[in-house]
C-alpha cells in the first residue's frame, strides 16, 4: 500500500474528482484497482510486441521500456475516465438545470418554504432533481442549509448549478428572499442557452456542407466514374475492394456521427 499512497499523492485533486464523478471509491481503492488492471493490460500486450519484435528480428531487451511505456499510457487513461464521466454527468445535468431551477422557482412562489420547495424538487424525476435530493440527504444529516448547498457546489459537475445553488445560498446568508435571485440567474442562463443554440445552428450548417461533399456527394460519384472508366480500361471490381470501400464509407459515417454529437449544446432541445 506504501507505493499506491504515493501514487495517490501525485495526484491530490482524485478525492474530489471521484467525489464530483459519483465513482463510489476512495483515492487508495481507486488507484489500487486500476494499478492491477493496468498491469494485466500492459503484461498482455507486452506479449503481442513479443512476437512483433520475434518476427521483426529486433531485441528482446525493447519489452521493458515497452511495457513501462503502456502500462503509463494505459493507467493514465484510466484517469481520464474520471474526467469523461464527469462530463456525462455535466450534460445531462445541464440538459434539465432550467426546468428544475423553474420548478423550484414555482414552489417558492406558490409559498413554500426554502426546505420543503428542495424536498419536493428532488422527488421530480431526473438527474438534476437526484443532485437536488443530495442536498436534502445532507441536510437530514444534521449540516444547516448553508453547509448543504456549499457542500454541493463544491462538488456539482455542472457550472450551470453550481450558479443556481450559489445565488439560493449567497441570498440565505444575506437574509434576503431567494425567489429574485434565482429568477435573474435563471433568465440569465435562458440567455445563454439561446445563444448556444444559435451558435449550434451556425456549426451543424457548416458541418451538413462538409458531410454533403465527403459522405454523399463525393462518394457517389467516385464510384459512378469508377465503374465507367473500368469498364473503359477493363479494370476488374473485385468484391475484396468494394467491401474496402464500404469499410471507409462506415468509418466515415461514424465520423461525422461523433462530430455532429459533440458538438451539440448541453441544453435541452
Amino acid at each position: 500500500m506504501g507505493f499506491v499512497n504515493r501514487v495517490v499523492s501525485f495526484f491530490p485533486a482524485l478525492k474530489s474528482e471521484l467525489r464530483i464523478a459519483h465513482l463510489p471509491y476512495t483515492p487508495i481503492q481507486y488507484v489500487n484497482k486500476n494499478l492491477k488492471e493496468t498491469a494485466l493490460y500492459a503484461f498482455i500486450s507486452t506479449i503481442l510486441f513479443f512476437f512483433v519484435l520475434q518476427k521483426a528480428k529486433l531485441p528482446f531487451l525493447l519489452l521493458a521500456p515497452i511495457f513501462i511505456i503502456l502500462f503509463i499510457l494505459i493507467f493514465e487513461y484510466s484517469l481520464l475516465r474520471i474526467k469523461a464521466k464527469i462530463r456525462q454527468r455535466e450534460r445531462e445535468i445541464n440538459k434539465e438545470v432550467t426546468f428544475v431551477g423553474r420548478y423550484l422557482l414555482v414552489k417558492l412562489y406558490s409559498g413554500r418554504p426554502l426546505l420543503n420547495a428542495l424536498i419536493e424538487t428532488a422527488s421530480s424525476r431526473g438527474i438534476a432533481s437526484k443532485y437536488i435530493k443530495e442536498v436534502v440527504d445532507d441536510i437530514d444529516t444534521g449540516n444547516t442549509i448553508e453547509d448543504a448547498l456549499g457542500n454541493a457546489m463544491i462538488y456539482s459537475p455542472s457550472d450551470k448549478l453550481r450558479r443556481i445553488l450559489f445565488h439560493i445560498n449567497n441570498a440565505l446568508q444575506l437574509g434576503i428572499d431567494v425567489t429574485k435571485p434565482l429568477e435573474s440567474v435563471l433568465e440569465e442562463i435562458t440567455r445563454e442557452e439561446e445563444l448556444e443554440i444559435k451558435k449550434y445552428g451556425k456549426k451543424l450548417n457548416t458541418l451538413i456542407i462538409f458531410y454533403m461533399l465527403a459522405a454523399v456527394i463525393l462518394p457517389s460519384l467516385g464510384v459512378a466514374m469508377f465503374i465507367v472508366i473500368s469498364s473503359f480500361i477493363n479494370f476488374p471490381l473485385s468484391l475484396w475492394g468494394l467491401s474496402v470501400f464500404v469499410f471507409f464509407m462506415v468509418v466515415l459515417q461514424f465520423i461525422f456521427i461523433t462530430l455532429f454529437k459533440s458538438i451539440r449544446p448541453m441544453v435541452n432541445l
